[in-house]
């Protein structure tokens, strides 16, 4: 867990059962979004084992809240998992995996996955998102023309002018 960051993502979630399904989904789309596709199954694969530790040891009468976090740093893809009850599952023990007590409370779960060969963390592109329109905006059609004449006799009454302005 070194280098320098270039990518994050993260995605609180609440230690219950729904939180592995989510986890899964929120890993496959940021993967997609950082074009790192050829990752997602193992990526989610290792989110939902994480994750799934995590919510084996909370507290199902009172679970808490977990943090899942992506980060892009040197070759590796980091996922993390940090809460107040966390635990390392026993297949991803050993290797580039660990758990560290975290200073303000709570815990941190790990575990690094390589980059595919000959990429490193600054050549992943940023996620680049398109202009579009609401969906709102796109059922309202085109703007309709301002006739310049009306906005100045709305302009006109809203000053309380009783004058006009030469045309």
């Amino acid at each position: 867990m070194n280098g320098q960051t270039e990518q994050v993502d993260d995605l609180r979630l609440v230690a219950l059962p729904t939180a592995i399904n989510v986890a899964d989904l929120f890993v496959r789309f940021s993967l997609g979004e950082w074009r790192l596709r050829t990752m997602q199954d193992e990526a989610a694969q290792t989110a939902r084992r994480l994750v799934g530790a995590a919510v084996d040891v909370a507290d199902p009468k009172k679970p808490g809240l977990l943090l899942i976090r992506l980060r892009l740093s040197g070759g590796h893809l980091a996922v993390e998992v940090e809460g107040g009850r966390v635990a390392l599952p026993p297949e991803l023990t050993g290797g580039r995996a660990g758990l560290v007590a975290l200073t303000a409370g709570g815990h941190l779960a790990w575990c690094e996955l390589p980059l595919p060969s000959g990429m490193n963390a600054a050549a992943v592109p940023l996620p680049r998102r398109e202009p579009r329109r609401s969906p709102a905006a796109e059922a309202m059609g085109d703007e309709p023309a301002v006739d310049p004449e009306v906005i100045q006799r709305i302009l006109h009454s809203l000053g309380g002018s009783t004058e006009r302005r030469p045309e």
